[in-house]
């Protein structure tokens, strides 16, 4: 008879125990759903930062390739340019020569050769008699009207080199902001799986606090972040 109250008493504590196991704890529970939805909004967050990042990377690569661009046609205007000012300089001076020799049939010839731009000003560095005013420019491309196109475009296009290049410094920088939010996020899962490991209630709810702190903090710059 104890023998059968024993086995009795026995099969009742045994089911106790299956009925007190099979009752899940409310806050594991709700720590597994944080858990849960922390994983689902990294996944979104860093796929889009990843894309954001691609973006703005090839947006920089652009800009740098505009500004090695404008750098090239840069420096051809600015050879163009030299070789304008060499022209009228040797022009002039075979003008000169052949004005103080008495030859003018010839200083008209090298006069008819000056470039349009060159003409401008040698006309007006004539009305300064500045072959017999001391006070007169030495030559033309001294005189405010001496314009040469070719330098002129030269300095556009250097300046259009440099926006470009500050703005591809300036696109890669925000793309590195986005690779930066990709490894936070990238800490936040490597947290969140991390928690995952943990029996104790205690140390595990602390581990997924901390990564949904990271998580805010990521997803403030991804909001803030410009976008490609």
């Amino acid at each position: 008879m104890s023998q059968k109250t024993s086995n009795v008493e026995f099969a009742h504590r045994v089911h106790e125990q299956g009925h007190h196991q099979g009752s899940p704890d409310r806050r594991a529970t709700w720590v597994g759903i944080a858990e849960a939805v922390l994983l689902s909004i990294v996944a979104v967050a860093t796929a889009w930062s990843g894309y954001e990042a691609a973006r703005w990377e090839g947006v920089s690569a652009r800009h740098y390739s505009l500004a090695s661009r404008m750098n090239v046609l840069a420096q051809e205007k600015s050879t163009l340019a030299g070789q304008d000012r060499l022209y009228d300089i040797a022009t002039f001076n075979s003008w000169i020569a052949a004005k103080t020799g008495g030859n003018e049939a010839l200083a008209t010839i090298y006069q008819r050769r000056f470039r349009p731009e060159y003409a401008a000003a040698f006309a007006a560095w004539q009305k300064l008699d500045p072959l017999k005013s001391p006070s007169a420019p030495a030559g033309p491309i001294f005189m405010p009207e001496y314009v040469n196109a070719n330098a002129q475009e030269a300095g556009k296009f250097a300046r259009e080199s440099k926006d470009y290049f500050d703005k591809g410094v300036s696109t890669r920088e925000i793309g590195d902001n986005y690779v930066k939010v990709t490894v936070l996020l990238a800490t936040v899962l490597l947290l969140t799986a991390l928690s995952q490991r943990f029996e104790i209630l205690g140390p595990r709810v602390a581990v997924v606090a901390v990564a949904f702190g990271l998580l805010i903090i990521s997803t403030y710059w991804i909001v803030t972040l410009p976008r490609a």
